[in-house]
């Protein structure tokens, strides 16, 4: 907003409204409402599909149940 061209303070203005409308009115209001609306069916994935994507284990779980099971 400080540069003297007004083009570029209309750029920056117009991606500050899009990026705040996406955080807070998208991400925050939308999505879970739909979410909600939708209910276990918003978390539905086919199992053709669920064959084809990797297991990832990014809390490592696995790792911490396969370190418990070698202790005992």
């Amino acid at each position: 907003m400080l540069a003297p061209d007004p083009i570029i303070k209309a750029m920056g203005f117009s991606l500050t409204f899009g990026v705040l409308f996406d955080a807070f009115v998208v991400r925050m209001a939308i999505v879970p409402a739909v979410m909600t609306i939708m209910g276990e069916a918003s978390w539905y994935l086919p199992k053709w599909l669920d064959k084809l994507l990797p297991n990832l284990d990014i809390e490592g779980e696995s790792f911490i149940k396969e370190i418990e099971r070698k202790r005992k």
